[in-house]
């Protein structure tokens, strides 16, 4: 969930972002240090990453504010800062200055994100966030429902990337493949890039990264579950393999 430069030329590849929500979520529930979210986004980016994707939510219940400073101050790959709209996380993102940000629906009694941000009935909440982040320099992103109203309206305030909420396709939603497509071909017409997540596994990623206008995917819980049995490097070379296999096959 963040941005690279825009263009308007077809991507030849897809980039990986690997989200380390969790390994904080592991470090917490003991306490003390390890592990250290800052030394498995280094190993994420020797084996693979393209990006390191960190959500530090309001409630710090997993990624805590030392992280987000370390990771980003470390910058070894792009940092997509994925955050609520709030005045405090806005003001955070512009201090760090991480590559991109993320803006998503935060509650606090949801276990992980439940769906896409509501950018239509939130424009004006959205507009001056989103002119803070891009003045600092930071890639804006609105994490989104693959439903067009909420592409055109990311592209209306002023957003350059989407994020494709894929957690319905995931949860094998009838129709819902069909929906991300149309989504994907949309945000190219609009002007926006366009990334995708949530709830990707090995099994079902490859349609995702087949989609042509998609530049980026971000998936984390499934490689850190994954990561348990067959190890941190071996998850992320099997998630590019399979990705970059769907993307060759597609072009």
């Amino acid at each position: 969930m963040g941005g690279r430069c825009i263009s308007s030329a077809m991507p030849a590849s897809l980039r990986l972002g690997v989200n380390i929500d969790h390994v904080a979520t592991l470090r917490n529930a003991r306490g003390g240090a390890h592990p250290d979210p800052l030394t498995i986004a280094k190993l994420c980016a020797e084996t693979g990453a393209d990006g390191i994707t960190l959500h530090l939510r309001e409630d710090r219940r997993h990624i805590r504010d030392a992280d987000a400073e370390a990771i980003c101050a470390w910058a070894g790959r792009p940092v997509n800062f994925e955050m609520a709209a709030t005045a405090e996380m806005t003001g955070i993102a512009c201090r760090l200055r991480p590559h991109g940000a993320c803006i998503v629906p935060e509650r606090r009694a949801e276990i992980t994100t439940e769906g896409g941000l509501d950018v239509v009935n939130n424009r004006a909440a959205l507009r001056p966030v989103i002119s803070r982040l891009r003045d600092a320099g930071v890639v804006v992103s609105l994490f989104v429902d693959p439903v067009p109203a909420q592409i055109y309206a990311a592209a209306e305030v002023g957003a350059q990337v989407v994020e494709l909420h894929t957690g319905a396709y995931a949860n094998d939603k009838p129709g819902e493949l069909q929906r991300l497509r149309m989504a994907a071909a949309l945000t190219t017409q609009v002007g926006l890039e366009c990334h995708a997540g949530h709830g990707l596994t090995f099994a079902n990623v490859e349609p995702i990264a087949a989609l042509p206008e998609v530049r980026e995917l971000n998936i984390g819980h499934f490689l850190m579950g994954e990561a348990l049995a067959m190890g941190l490097p071996a998850a992320i070379a099997e998630m590019k393999r399979l990705m970059l296999a769907a993307r060759a096959t597609a072009l």
